[in-house]
C-alpha cells in the first residue's frame, strides 16, 4: 500500500491509503497529562451578529444568506484562567442560549478542566434539523473552552495537546471554500473567476458548490458539466478541486454514477463531499458506498454534521467515505480526536468542516495541526467580519497557510467590547437565510 505524504503541499489525486499504523502513546487525549486543582467558576455565552450589506449577501439553492452569527462561549476558572471557545451557529443562536444557561451553566460550576472527556462530549443528538441539534453545538464550544483552558494551564498550545501520537505541524495548509454565490441566471462566469482568484492569491485547493437551484435556473447535467471542464482548463492541472454535493440536483443515484463521477474521474477532482446529502438512514449509506465504488480516484468524504464518533464509524467501516469531516463546533474537539485516531488506523485522512468564523476556524486549524492524518483545513471565502475581527490578531493566510501561534491554549486575545461591534440579532435557527427574492 501507498504512503499518504500529509506533508506536501500538493495533495495526491488518489485514494491508496497509508499501511494502518495504529497508534502507540495515548489511548485517551488527555493520558498523562499532569492533572491541574483548577475549578470552573462560571461560563458565559454570547452570540454575535454581523449583518451584511445588500452587496455582501451570498446566494445558495434557493436561499439569499444576509447575516452570519458567531457564538462565543467563556469559561472562568478560580485561577483566573479564561477559556475561549465557539459554538457553531446551525444550532440555533437562541435555542442554544436558552439551553446553555438552564442546563450547562449552572451543571459545570465547580467542575475540574481535566474532566473534558466527562462532563462535555459524546452527545447524540443528531444533524441539523433535528430539534437537539442545539445542545451538541452548545457542548461544543463548552468543550473547546475546557481545552484552551488546559492549554493554558500547561503551557503548552493546543495542537501539541492534542498530537498524542505525532510531531504537530502549525503551518496548517488551508483550502478556500466558495463557490456559493454562482448564479446561473445572473453572472454563471463568476464560478471561473474565483477559482482563478484564488489561485492568485496563493491557494492550490479550491471547492465549490453546485450554484443556485436547478428547477429555477433550467439547469440540467449536459449544461453544467461544461463549467467543470473551464474550471480546470484555466486554474490548471496543479491545482486541487472539489466539489460540495449534488443533493438537490434532481440528479438520481444512477446518473451520479454514470454521467457524473466519470468527468470527476477525467478532470481528477481530489473529492466528492456528501454526494447525495446528509440522512443517516441505511439508504444515504448505500448510495455512498456505491458512489464511492464508482470513483477510483476520487475520494468521498463528509460528515459535518454529524455530533460524535458513533455516528462516523459504520460509515468509516463500510467504506461509504474516505475522508471523514468533523467539525469541533458541531462535536467538540474531544469527539473530533477520536473520529480523527478512528481515521487513522484504517489510513484515512481526516480534515474538518469549517465554515463560520474566527472562533469556528481557531479549534478547527489546530486540530488539524494536531493529528497524524491531516491534510488540510476549510476556510469560508464569503465575507465575514466575524473571522477576522474577533481576534487582536486574526488568524490570516499567506500563500494557501495559516501559521498558528505558539502561544499556551489557542493562543488568541479577543478584541475588545465584541457584544457591541456585533450585537446579536433575534432570531431562529437558520434564520441567516431567506428565499432568493428573483426566485418567489
Amino acid at each position: 500500500m501507498l504512503l499518504l505524504n500529509t506533508s506536501s503541499a500538493q495533495a495526491p489525486n488518489t485514494k491508496s491509503s497509508k499501511t494502518p499504523n495504529p497508534p502507540q502513546n495515548r489511548t485517551y487525549p488527555l493520558e498523562g497529562i499532569e492533572r491541574r486543582n483548577i475549578k470552573i467558576t462560571d461560563l458565559k455565552m454570547t452570540p454575535l451578529t454581523y449583518v451584511m450589506k445588500p452587496s455582501e449577501y451570498w446566494s445558495t439553492a434557493e436561499y439569499d444568506c444576509w447575516r452570519t452569527d458567531s457564538i462565543l462561549v467563556e469559561v472562568f476558572t478560580d485561577q483566573g484562567i479564561i477559556g475561549i471557545g465557539g459554538s457553531s451557529q446551525y444550532g440555533g443562536p437562541e435555542e442554544m442560549l436558552a439551553y446553555f444557561n438552564k442546563v450547562i451553566r449552572p451543571f459545570m460550576i465547580g467542575k475540574n478542566p481535566w474532566d473534558v472527556e466527562l462532563l462535555a462530549t459524546g452527545p447524540s443528538y443528531g444533524r441539523i434539523g433535528n430539534p437537539w441539534f442545539h445542545k451538541s453545538c452548545a457542548w461544543s464550544g463548552v468543550d473547546c473552552a475546557l481545552w484552551d483552558i488546559i492549554g493554558k494551564a500547561t503551557g503548552m498550545p493546543v495542537y501539541k495537546l492534542l498530537a498524542t501520537d505525532n510531531e504537530p505541524d502549525p503551518h496548517v495548509k488551508i483550502y478556500a471554500s466558495a463557490g456559493v454565490d454562482w448564479k446561473f441566471y445572473d453572472h454563471p462566469e463568476s464560478l471561473i473567476e474565483d477559482g482563478i482568484r484564488y489561485k492568485e492569491e496563493g491557494y492550490t485547493a479550491f471547492k465549490f458548490r453546485k450554484g443556485t437551484d436547478w428547477k429555477f435556473s433550467n439547469m440540467n447535467l449536459k449544461k453544467y458539466l461544461p463549467f467543470l471542464y473551464k474550471l480546470r482548463e484555466e486554474v490548471g492541472p496543479d491545482m486541487d478541486l472539489m466539489h460540495e454535493s449534488m443533493g438537490g440536483s434532481g440528479l438520481s443515484v444512477d446518473e451520479l454514477v454514470e454521467q457524473f463521477c466519470p468527468v470527476l474521474e477525467e478532470l481528477k477532482f481530489l473529492w466528492f463531499e456528501e454526494p447525495t446529502g446528509r440522512s443517516l438512514e441505511e439508504q444515504s449509506i448505500l448510495n455512498h458506498i456505491r458512489i464511492n465504488e464508482a470513483l477510483p480516484n476520487v475520494m468521498v468524504t463528509g460528515g459535518e454534521t454529524k455530533t460524535n464518533r458513533f455516528q462516523f464509524k459504520e460509515w468509516l467501516d463500510r467504506n461509504a467515505l474516505d475522508i471523514p469531516q468533523p467539525d469541533a463546533n458541531n462535536m467538540g474537539l474531544t469527539e473530533s480526536w477520536y473520529v480523527a485516531r478512528m481515521a487513522h488506523v484504517q489510513g484515512k485522512y481526516c480534515i474538518p468542516h469549517n465554515w463560520h468564523g474566527g472562533l469556528t476556524t481557531m479549534a478547527n486549524a489546530h486540530f488539524t495541526a494536531a493529528i497524524p492524518n491531516r491534510l488540510m483545513c476549510e476556510l469560508n471565502q464569503t465575507v465575514n467580519p466575524l473571522t477576522t475581527e474577533v481576534f487582536v490578531d486574526p488568524l490570516v493566510v499567506v500563500d494557501g497557510y495559516m501559521d498558528l501561534p505558539d502561544k499556551p491554549g489557542f493562543g488568541m486575545e479577543l478584541t475588545p467590547d465584541l457584544e457591541k461591534r456585533f450585537p446579536f440579532v433575534p432570531g431562529p435557527a437558520m434564520s441567516f437565510r431567506r428565499k432568493n427574492p428573483v426566485m418567489r
